[in-house]
């Protein structure tokens, strides 16, 4: 028995309580260090994910449509169409879009009206506004607004004739655009319902 208890106290192979707290407390450190980082990394990118959302609500919610039907107003004589008329409203009840009015093609504006056919691309078109129904007195088209645009294309050359088909694109500064493509009847009348 003396001598296993001797052999007991010269062979020192065992780890004592403090090497083993130093080595749980290494691994305490190095997992909330690790635990840190995913953490961050998550609400880094989930806050990323929300503000994608919220720019995402934002142009959605800034965001026109028409109301009705689309007109062309011709000159029967000429052959050709001078203007067109669109009624205009928001689409989810939000964000204002404004709309001041272009009348002569080069004002300070917000909202362009760009032009393309088979034979030519208009980037800023004259255009006036007018309000139906409810209506708070400035340009900003609110929510259960409805505006009336009529997009004059008089200046045209060639101008719009029979059968021709023609894009026009309402640009609010924000929000997504609203694209109207038309096909022209026929025959030129004073009044056309493009749908």
């Amino acid at each position: 028995m003396k001598r296993l208890t001797k052999t007991i106290r010269l062979d020192e192979n065992g780890i004592t309580g403090l090497e083993t707290a130093i080595i749980l407390i290494a691994f305490v450190v190095v997992a909330s260090v690790f635990a840190y980082t995913v953490l961050s990394a998550g609400i880094f990118s989930s806050q990323k994910g929300q503000e994608a959302i919220f720019a995402g609500l934002s142009e959605a919610r800034a965001t026109m449509e028409i109301k009705g039907d689309v007109y062309a107003y011709g000159n029967t004589t000429a052959g050709n169409v001078t203007a067109v008329t669109v009624c205009l409203t928001n689409t989810m009840h939000g964000q204002a879009v404004d709309l001041t009015p272009n009348p002569t093609g080069n004002d300070t504006h917000a909202t362009l009206i760009s032009y393309v056919d088979e034979n030519q691309h208009v980037s800023d078109l004259p255009w006036t506004v007018s309000w139906i129904g409810k209506n708070n007195g400035d340009y900003s088209l609110d929510q259960d607004e409805q505006a009336i645009i009529r997009i004059d294309l008089s200046g045209l050359n060639p101008g719009l004739s029979t059968y021709d088909q023609f894009t026009i694109e309402l640009k609010p500064k924000v929000g997504a655009p609203l694209i109207l493509n038309r096909t022209l009847p026929g025959r030129i009348d004073a009044v056309m319902d493009l749908h």
